[in-house]
Protein backbone atom coordinates (compact mmCIF):
# COMPACT_ATOMS: atom_id res chain seq x y z
CA UNK A 1 0.00 0.00 0.00
CA UNK A 2 2.94 2.38 0.85
CA UNK A 3 4.96 1.00 -2.29
CA UNK A 4 4.84 3.75 -4.56
CA UNK A 5 5.32 6.59 -1.61
CA UNK A 6 8.57 4.54 -0.38
CA UNK A 7 10.01 4.19 -4.15
CA UNK A 8 10.12 7.91 -4.54
CA UNK A 9 12.77 8.17 -1.91
CA UNK A 10 15.95 7.66 -2.14
CA UNK A 11 17.78 5.82 0.81
CA UNK A 12 21.03 6.75 0.31
CA UNK A 13 20.44 10.44 -0.81
CA UNK A 14 18.77 10.63 3.01
CA UNK A 15 22.07 9.22 4.59
CA UNK A 16 24.74 11.37 2.52
CA UNK A 17 21.97 14.34 3.47
CA UNK A 18 22.28 13.64 7.07
CA UNK A 19 26.62 12.93 7.16
CA UNK A 20 26.71 16.31 5.56
CA UNK A 21 24.50 18.55 7.30
CA UNK A 22 26.37 17.12 10.28
CA UNK A 23 30.14 18.00 9.54
CA UNK A 24 29.68 21.78 10.82
CA UNK A 25 28.50 20.43 13.90
CA UNK A 26 31.56 17.76 14.03
CA UNK A 27 33.61 20.60 13.11
CA UNK A 28 32.21 23.22 15.33
CA UNK A 29 32.37 20.53 18.43
CA UNK A 30 35.95 20.03 17.97
CA UNK A 31 36.63 23.89 18.99
CA UNK A 32 33.41 24.67 21.40
CA UNK A 33 34.06 21.65 23.91
CA UNK A 34 38.01 23.23 24.77
CA UNK A 35 35.99 26.05 26.35
CA UNK A 36 32.82 24.13 28.12
CA UNK A 37 33.12 24.21 31.81
CA UNK A 38 33.61 20.78 33.54
CA UNK A 39 30.83 21.58 35.66
CA UNK A 40 28.41 21.55 32.62
CA UNK A 41 29.76 18.53 31.27
CA UNK A 42 28.62 14.70 31.46
CA UNK A 43 30.07 13.25 28.49
CA UNK A 44 28.07 14.73 26.06
CA UNK A 45 30.51 16.77 23.41
CA UNK A 46 28.99 19.43 21.20
CA UNK A 47 28.61 17.55 18.20
CA UNK A 48 25.84 15.49 19.79
CA UNK A 49 23.29 18.71 18.55
CA UNK A 50 23.35 16.56 15.50
CA UNK A 51 20.06 14.82 16.83
CA UNK A 52 18.87 17.46 14.71
CA UNK A 53 19.91 16.45 11.29
CA UNK A 54 17.80 13.39 10.27
CA UNK A 55 14.60 14.87 11.34
CA UNK A 56 15.45 18.15 8.76
CA UNK A 57 16.97 16.24 6.26
CA UNK A 58 13.66 13.66 6.08
CA UNK A 59 11.38 16.92 6.26
CA UNK A 60 13.14 18.39 3.64
CA UNK A 61 12.78 15.24 1.25
CA UNK A 62 9.38 15.06 2.31
CA UNK A 63 8.47 18.50 1.27
CA UNK A 64 10.51 17.68 -2.51
CA UNK A 65 8.93 14.40 -2.97
CA UNK A 66 5.25 15.54 -2.00
CA UNK A 67 4.94 18.79 -0.54
CA UNK A 68 3.61 20.51 2.57
CA UNK A 69 1.25 17.19 2.81
CA UNK A 70 3.90 15.13 3.49
CA UNK A 71 6.01 17.51 6.46
CA UNK A 72 2.76 17.30 8.26
CA UNK A 73 2.35 13.48 7.86
CA UNK A 74 5.86 13.03 8.86
CA UNK A 75 5.35 15.72 12.08
CA UNK A 76 2.14 13.80 13.04
CA UNK A 77 4.10 10.47 13.19
CA UNK A 78 5.83 12.09 16.45
CA UNK A 79 2.81 11.49 18.57
CA UNK A 80 1.18 8.46 16.59
CA UNK A 81 0.33 6.56 19.52
CA UNK A 82 -2.88 5.49 18.29
CA UNK A 83 -1.06 3.46 16.13
CA UNK A 84 -0.03 0.78 19.34
CA UNK A 85 -3.52 -1.53 18.82
CA UNK A 86 -1.94 -4.02 21.15
CA UNK A 87 -0.77 -1.71 24.67
CA UNK A 88 1.11 -4.75 25.89
CA UNK A 89 4.02 -3.63 23.35
CA UNK A 90 4.41 -1.00 26.07
CA UNK A 91 6.25 -3.24 28.39
CA UNK A 92 8.72 -4.18 25.81
CA UNK A 93 9.47 -0.34 24.49
CA UNK A 94 9.56 0.78 28.47
CA UNK A 95 11.18 -2.27 29.89
CA UNK A 96 14.23 -2.95 27.45
CA UNK A 97 17.01 -0.91 28.13
CA UNK A 98 16.35 -1.16 32.07
CA UNK A 99 16.64 -4.64 31.90
CA UNK A 100 19.73 -5.09 29.64
CA UNK A 101 21.40 -1.98 32.14
CA UNK A 102 20.71 -3.92 34.65
CA UNK A 103 21.91 -6.71 33.35
CA UNK A 104 24.99 -5.10 32.45
CA UNK A 105 25.39 -3.59 35.99
CA UNK A 106 24.87 -6.98 37.76
CA UNK A 107 27.30 -8.40 35.25
CA UNK A 108 30.62 -6.40 35.89
CA UNK A 109 29.36 -6.74 39.57
CA UNK A 110 29.77 -10.14 39.83
CA UNK A 111 33.15 -10.35 38.15
CA UNK A 112 34.33 -7.41 40.59
CA UNK A 113 34.43 -4.30 38.97
CA UNK A 114 34.85 -1.22 40.93
CA UNK A 115 31.01 0.67 40.53
CA UNK A 116 29.48 3.64 42.08
CA UNK A 117 25.89 2.68 43.94
CA UNK A 118 22.93 2.82 41.45
CA UNK A 119 21.62 6.89 41.43
CA UNK A 120 17.64 7.14 41.93
CA UNK A 121 17.29 10.95 40.18
CA UNK A 122 13.15 11.53 41.59
CA UNK A 123 12.43 14.69 40.30
CA UNK A 124 15.07 14.72 37.49
CA UNK A 125 13.62 11.67 35.67
CA UNK A 126 10.22 12.60 34.38
CA UNK A 127 11.91 16.06 33.55
CA UNK A 128 14.34 14.45 31.72
CA UNK A 129 11.87 12.29 30.02
CA UNK A 130 10.79 14.90 28.29
CA UNK A 131 13.69 16.66 26.85
CA UNK A 132 14.80 13.32 25.72
CA UNK A 133 11.68 12.87 23.86
CA UNK A 134 12.24 15.73 22.40
CA UNK A 135 15.66 14.99 21.60
CA UNK A 136 14.12 11.75 20.05
CA UNK A 137 12.11 13.04 17.90
CA UNK A 138 14.82 14.70 16.44
CA UNK A 139 16.24 11.46 15.23
CA UNK A 140 13.41 9.29 14.89
CA UNK A 141 11.72 11.38 12.91
CA UNK A 142 14.46 10.83 10.17
CA UNK A 143 15.78 7.22 11.10
CA UNK A 144 12.58 5.50 11.68
CA UNK A 145 9.69 7.78 10.12
CA UNK A 146 11.73 8.66 6.74
CA UNK A 147 13.91 6.13 6.27
CA UNK A 148 12.93 2.60 7.43
CA UNK A 149 10.39 2.09 5.37
CA UNK A 150 11.98 2.31 1.94
CA UNK A 151 14.80 0.41 3.47
CA UNK A 152 12.44 -2.46 4.56
CA UNK A 153 11.53 -2.75 1.16
CA UNK A 154 14.52 -3.22 -0.56
CA UNK A 155 16.26 -4.69 2.25
CA UNK A 156 13.40 -6.33 4.56
CA UNK A 157 12.84 -5.94 7.83
CA UNK A 158 16.36 -7.52 9.35
CA UNK A 159 18.67 -6.50 6.73
CA UNK A 160 17.06 -2.90 6.98
CA UNK A 161 18.18 -2.98 10.87
CA UNK A 162 21.24 -4.07 10.39
CA UNK A 163 21.82 -1.11 7.70
CA UNK A 164 20.55 1.64 9.83
CA UNK A 165 22.74 0.11 12.68
CA UNK A 166 25.63 0.30 10.66
CA UNK A 167 24.68 4.15 9.56
CA UNK A 168 24.03 4.92 12.83
CA UNK A 169 27.13 3.67 14.31
CA UNK A 170 29.02 5.57 12.15
CA UNK A 171 27.21 8.37 12.19
CA UNK A 172 27.74 8.22 16.00
CA UNK A 173 31.55 7.94 15.71
CA UNK A 174 32.78 11.92 15.85
CA UNK A 175 30.62 12.40 18.69
CA UNK A 176 32.27 9.66 20.85
CA UNK A 177 35.66 10.56 19.85
CA UNK A 178 35.08 13.78 21.13
CA UNK A 179 33.69 12.76 24.35
CA UNK A 180 37.05 11.43 24.30
CA UNK A 181 36.32 7.48 24.56
CA UNK A 182 39.02 4.78 23.87
CA UNK A 183 39.14 3.37 20.69
CA UNK A 184 37.62 0.06 21.90
CA UNK A 185 35.21 1.16 24.02
CA UNK A 186 34.30 2.57 20.67
CA UNK A 187 34.28 -0.08 18.76
CA UNK A 188 31.60 -1.93 21.22
CA UNK A 189 29.88 0.60 21.26
CA UNK A 190 29.18 1.00 17.51
CA UNK A 191 28.75 -2.83 17.47
CA UNK A 192 25.87 -2.92 20.09
CA UNK A 193 24.03 -0.09 18.11
CA UNK A 194 23.09 -2.76 15.32
CA UNK A 195 21.11 -5.34 17.38
CA UNK A 196 20.07 -2.14 19.27
CA UNK A 197 18.30 -1.16 15.97
CA UNK A 198 17.03 -4.33 14.75
CA UNK A 199 15.66 -4.44 18.33
CA UNK A 200 13.87 -0.78 16.97
CA UNK A 201 12.47 -2.16 14.21
CA UNK A 202 11.03 -5.19 15.46
CA UNK A 203 8.84 -3.08 18.02
CA UNK A 204 8.30 -0.34 15.20
CA UNK A 205 6.99 -3.13 12.91
CA UNK A 206 4.91 -4.71 16.08
CA UNK A 207 3.15 -1.41 16.92
CA UNK A 208 1.38 -0.50 13.91
CA UNK A 209 4.81 1.33 12.68
CA UNK A 210 4.28 3.81 15.37
CA UNK A 211 7.48 6.08 15.42
CA UNK A 212 5.85 7.67 19.10
CA UNK A 213 7.14 4.04 20.28
CA UNK A 214 10.40 4.35 18.96
CA UNK A 215 11.06 7.84 19.94
CA UNK A 216 9.87 6.84 23.38
CA UNK A 217 12.29 3.99 23.17
CA UNK A 218 15.07 5.98 22.74
CA UNK A 219 14.28 8.77 25.60
CA UNK A 220 14.38 5.44 28.07
CA UNK A 221 17.43 4.38 27.04
CA UNK A 222 18.47 8.04 27.55
CA UNK A 223 16.70 8.57 31.28
CA UNK A 224 17.79 5.15 32.38
CA UNK A 225 21.66 6.21 32.14
CA UNK A 226 20.74 9.17 34.51
CA UNK A 227 20.12 6.17 37.10
CA UNK A 228 24.00 4.68 36.23
CA UNK A 229 26.91 5.86 37.64
CA UNK A 230 28.72 8.54 35.47
CA UNK A 231 26.07 8.52 33.27
CA UNK A 232 26.44 4.98 32.29
CA UNK A 233 29.49 5.12 30.66
CA UNK A 234 31.29 3.45 33.21
CA UNK A 235 30.03 0.08 31.52
CA UNK A 236 32.00 -2.13 29.45
CA UNK A 237 30.56 -1.84 26.13
CA UNK A 238 31.47 -4.84 25.29
CA UNK A 239 28.63 -6.31 28.24
CA UNK A 240 26.29 -4.30 26.92
CA UNK A 241 26.59 -5.42 23.13
CA UNK A 242 26.80 -9.03 24.12
CA UNK A 243 23.39 -8.60 26.24
CA UNK A 244 21.74 -6.68 22.65
CA UNK A 245 22.51 -8.46 20.76
CA UNK A 246 21.66 -11.46 22.52
CA UNK A 247 18.00 -10.32 22.86
CA UNK A 248 18.15 -9.44 19.40
CA UNK A 249 19.13 -13.17 18.44
CA UNK A 250 15.98 -13.89 20.44
CA UNK A 251 13.56 -11.93 18.77
CA UNK A 252 14.97 -13.24 15.41
CA UNK A 253 14.25 -16.95 16.15
CA UNK A 254 10.93 -15.99 17.53
CA UNK A 255 9.60 -13.15 15.21
CA UNK A 256 11.61 -14.23 12.02
CA UNK A 257 13.38 -11.85 9.69
CA UNK A 258 10.17 -9.94 8.78
CA UNK A 259 10.61 -9.21 12.42
CA UNK A 260 6.49 -9.60 12.78
CA UNK A 261 5.08 -12.63 12.46
CA UNK A 262 5.69 -14.82 15.98
CA UNK A 263 6.51 -18.39 15.02
CA UNK A 264 4.57 -19.68 17.78
CA UNK A 265 1.46 -17.76 17.19
CA UNK A 266 -0.36 -20.12 15.11
CA UNK A 267 0.26 -22.95 18.11
CA UNK A 268 -1.31 -20.53 20.63
CA UNK A 269 -4.39 -20.17 18.10
CA UNK A 270 -4.94 -23.88 17.88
Amino acid sequence: MNTPLNEKKSPLKFILLVFVISVPFWLIGTVVDRFLPKALSINLPFAALVFVCPMAVGLYLSYRENGWVAVKQLLKRALDYARIKQKVWYLPIILLWPVVMIFSYAWMKIIGSALSALQFPNWVAPVSLVLFFIGGIGEELGWMGYLIDPLQARWGALGAGVILGLVRASWHIVPFIQAHNTPVWILWQCLGVIPGQIMAVWLYNNTGKSVFAIILLHAIYNVITLVFPNYGFIFNPFNFFVLTAAAAVIVVLLWGPSLRRFRYARLERK
